[in-house]
C-alpha cells in the first residue's frame, strides 16, 4: 500500500513539472509594456496583445477586461457587455475588435489617482472550455505634472513701456525746454531793466544839447 501511494505522488509531481514546463515555453500569455509614463490632463495608450494554443469554439465569446491596482483588483473595463468604472466615466476607450489578438486601451484626461498598475484579462470560449488569461505583473503607469510657463506678451511689455515713457514725459518737463524758458525769461527781464536806463540817458543827452 505504501509503495502504491509513493508511485501516485511521483506521477502527480511529474504532471506538475510538465505543466510548469508548458508555462516556461509561453504557450499562452499577454504582452503589455512593463512601465508607461503619462502627463496629467493628457491621454495615454496601453497596448496589449495575446496568444494561445487552443482552438476557438464556434461561438468564441471573446472578451477583453481590465483590472487596476493589483492582480485581483477591481475591474475598470469590460468589452461585452460594456462596463466602465465610475472613476473612468467617459475616459476609457478600447481599440479592439474580435477576433483580433491585439489592441489598445486609451485613458483620457489623466488624473493623479490614475497612477497605478493595470492588468489586461482575456476571456475566450474554446473547444476545451472557457479560458481566461491575465498578465501577472501588469503595466505600471506613472503620472507626471505638466510644466506650465507664464510669459508676458511682447506687445504688452512694449505697451507698458510706452505708457511709462508717456507718464514720465507728463510728470517731468524736457530739460532743454526748461532751460530755454529760463533763458527767455532772463532776456525779457534784462530788456525790461535796460530800457528805462536807455531812455534816461537819451533824455539827459537831449537836455545838455545847446539851444538853437
Amino acid at each position: 500500500m505504501t509503495w502504491i501511494l509513493l508511485l501516485l505522488l511521483s506521477a502527480a509531481c511529474l504532471q506538475a513539472g510538465n505543466s510548469a514546463g508548458s508555462k516556461r515555453v509561453n504557450r499562452f500569455g499577454i504582452n503589455q509594456p512593463a512601465r508607461l509614463s503619462g502627463v496629467q490632463d493628457s491621454s495615454i495608450e496601453i497596448p496589449f496583445s495575446f496568444y494561445f494554443p487552443w482552438e476557438l469554439a464556434g461561438d468564441s465569446d471573446m472578451r477583453i477586461l481590465w483590472r487596476w491596482k493589483h492582480f485581483h483588483g477591481e475591474f475598470i473595463y469590460n468589452s461585452t457587455p460594456l462596463f466602465i468604472h465610475e472613476h473612468f466615466k467617459n475616459r476609457l476607450t478600447l481599440n479592439w475588435t474580435q477576433p483580433q489578438t491585439s489592441g489598445v486601451l486609451r485613458i483620457l484626461d489623466l488624473k493623479k489617482k490614475d497612477q497605478t498598475v493595470y492588468f489586461c484579462q482575456v476571456h475566450m470560449n474554446t473547444k476545451e472550455g472557457m479560458k481566461i488569461i491575465q498578465l501577472i505583473p501588469g503595466t505600471q503607469l506613472t503620472i507626471t505634472h505638466a510644466i506650465r510657463t507664464t510669459m508676458q506678451s511682447p506687445s504688452m511689455i512694449t505697451s507698458a513701456g510706452s505708457r511709462a515713457g508717456l507718464e514720465d514725459t507728463e510728470d517731468q518737463r524736457n530739460p532743454s525746454l526748461v532751460n530755454l524758458g529760463a533763458t527767455v525769461g532772463v532776456v525779457v527781464t534784462t530788456t525790461v531793466l535796460i530800457t528805462p536806463v536807455c531812455v534816461l540817458k537819451a533824455f539827459l543827452w537831449w537836455k545838455q544839447m545847446p539851444a538853437d
